[in-house]
């Protein structure tokens, strides 16, 4: 048997390699997408063949993930619940669609994950995999009762480690849990499943490490202006930029100045709540910013009806359904209703703050004489009109309080 496995060379993924090499007796290809997670990937390669892989893939996904999947999903508008950027959700059908082209490339017979039984990145992988390649096996140790029995804690990871010299660095205590990649950093789990701990507070500010306090920011603001292309951020400052520069470069600049913290409980897909941490500094600036422009190009009612569909879209992604025939569809209404969302944003950023500071376009709807108080030149807007207008929106109204009131005069 032949297994690709999601591999990040920490205590999880290195017991289990180990673990399904003997259950299976099968041969373990190990890997890790570089989806922007940087120093924890050194020595990876030779961790995973000491631990028993034949072969590892480690893949430099981050322009594909910029220019695939996070920039559409920036053109949604989308978050989950109102505040979650989905940083994690949006990585996972990209590492397990390129899994699957692994396995189809190594003729493997099945790909395993280190997803957890409680949490939802199980499903994303598995619904990824129903997806693409329905036929190949999926091996989710943490679902295998066998597995949870002879590992109940990870004191008892550390020692398999040890007594098989696998190479891990671990401690028995860990106090979050971390997931990084190029839109965020994610923290929950450990301490921080307390709702009422303070993970702003000074002694947890090493958690931190994608951007400052807001208390340790600048005391001078700083502006930056993005120029949008049909819906997409092709330059920050005036530099072109591709979207994985794009990411990196307001990485940098919202880190800097403390913006895209959040602290929220969600809903997970599996039913139980979740506090996590979020540190999101250039996809708050690109998701700001976008709608801004939006605000000056896009119709009215093609903005209303694509605001409808955000918690939809917002959803599917924390869900897992990237590749379901209903985002796609939605997909193909963003992509229609990005088509004049051209121009450019200025935005200021002060200490945890992302304020707009203008907006330009060639193609805004926006009129300024005819949006006056003064008088309209252009003749466009005959404020007489109004009256016929609100009386005929009023009209239900009218008959419904007479209707109502006659019987309550009776």
């Amino acid at each position: 048997m032949k297994i690709v496995l999601a591999y990040s060379g920490g205590l999880d993924t290195s017991v289990l390699l180990s673990w399904i090499k003997e259950k299976y007796n099968a041969e373990m290809i190990a890997f890790c997408a570089d989806i922007g997670q940087e120093e924890e990937l050194t020595g990876l390669k030779q961790k995973a063949l000491k631990t028993g892989a034949s072969k590892i893939y480690i893949d430099d996904l981050q322009e594909e993930f910029a220019r695939d999947f996070i920039f559409p999903m920036m053109q949604a508008g989308a978050v989950y619940e109102s505040q979650y950027f989905l940083g994690t959700s949006i990585a996972r059908p990209l590492i397990a669609k390129r899994m699957i082209e692994i396995a189809r490339k190594e003729k493997a017979d099945a790909i395993g994950h280190g997803a957890t039984g409680k949490g939802n990145d199980q499903v994303r992988f598995e619904l990824t995999t129903a997806a693409l390649a329905p036929d190949l096996q999926i091996i989710a140790p943490w679902r295998d009762a066998e597995f949870r029995a002879e590992f109940p804690g990870r004191a008892e990871m550390i020692q398999y480690c040890a007594d098989k010299k696998i190479p891990v660095e671990a401690s028995s205590k860990k106090p979050y849990s971390m997931d990084r990649n190029l839109l965020h950093i994610s923290f929950e789990a450990g301490i921080l499943e307390d709702p009422w701990l303070d993970a702003s507070a000074p002694e947890h500010r090493a958690m931190y490490k994608l951007s400052v306090a807001p208390e340790d920011a600048p005391n001078k603001s700083e502006y930056v202006t993005l120029d949008f292309v049909q819906g997409n951020c092709v330059a920050v400052n005036g530099k072109k930029l591709n979207p994985l520069g794009v990411m990196k470069t307001l990485n940098k600049l919202g880190g800097k100045h403390g913006v895209g913290r959040v602290d929220l409980v969600e809903n997970r897909y599996v039913g139980m709540k979740s506090r996590g941490v979020y540190e999101t500094p250039g996809g708050a600036i690109l998701h700001f910013a976008h709608r801004q422009i939006e605000t000056l190009t896009m119709d009215r009612e093609v903005m209303h009806l694509r605001d409808s569909l955000i918690p939809k879209y917002g959803e599917l992604v924390y869900y897992g359904y990237w590749y379901a025939p209903e985002r796609l569809a939605l997909q193909a209404l963003v992509t229609e209703s990005q088509k004049h969302v051209t121009g450019t944003v200025r935005v200021k950023l002060y200490k945890g703050n992302i304020i707009c500071a203008g907006r330009k376009s060639p193609v805004s709807l926006y009129n300024p004489h005819i949006a006056t108080m003064e008088a309209d030149p252009t003749k466009a807007y005959n404020q007489d009109d109004a009256t016929g207008f609100i009386r005929l929106n009023g009209l239900r109204l009218r008959v419904a309080a007479q209707v109502h009131g006659a019987k309550k005069r009776k």
